[in-house]
């Protein structure tokens, strides 16, 4: 249930997941969605009125396509990995004693997934609801190997980093950043899809 200014105009955004995953599991023909708009305070002269979606008439067909209700869905297309979280059972210290002194405290990709409706922007991003930046983070070791494309600088700042250790160590940064799709609202209200 969701309470819903009618004098407000802005999109809203239901989460249908689960209808849609059981459409794709059970592959029933029927697709529809029904939404139930009651008056907050229900009374009998209210009961029984239907809302009907539709073009109103001085609004262009132009504009209804931007205005129009909007099923966005998300899948995976087999390249990579889905992005789930699976719990792994963690292993006993005493079958790999060398791990279990020394964790790894190299630099190293980690996850940092931000979501639009936390820092706000899920007012004009209407999908998706938000991504994986990832950071990096750990010790990048002296010296720098070749695998890890160092610049000239951090190869500098490394090396004075190991006689004088005020200087901070060189940080990797992303060599490569993959493609968003993003639907967002423009300064017109207008629904824009676009890559980033």
């Amino acid at each position: 249930t969701r309470l819903v200014h009618h004098n407000v105009t802005r999109w809203e955004t239901f989460d249908v997941s689960p209808a849609v995953l059981r459409w794709t599991r059970e592959k029933q023909p029927n697709y529809g969605l029904a939404i139930e708009v009651t008056h907050l305070h229900q009374t009998r002269t209210h009961k029984g009125q239907h809302v009907r979606i539709s073009r109103s008439l001085p609004q262009g067909s132009g504009d209804w396509a931007q205005l129009r209700p909007l099923l966005v869905t998300f899948g995976h297309d087999g390249r990579g990995h889905a992005l789930t979280r699976r719990r792994r059972a963690k292993r006993s210290p005493k079958h790999h004693p060398q791990r279990a002194r020394k964790k790894n405290k190299n630099c190293r990709r980690h996850s940092l997934y931000v979501d639009f409706s936390d820092v706000g922007w899920n007012d004009w991003i209407v999908a998706p609801p938000g991504y994986q930046a990832f950071y990096c983070h750990g010790d990048c070791p002296f010296p720098l190997a070749d695998h890890l494309n160092s610049t000239n600088h951090a190869i500098v700042q490394t090396l004075v980093n190991s006689v004088n250790s005020s200087i901070p160590k060189a940080c990797c940064v992303p060599t490569e950043l993959s493609a968003i799709s993003m639907l967002y609202l423009d300064e017109y209200d207008k629904v824009v899809l676009k890559n980033y």
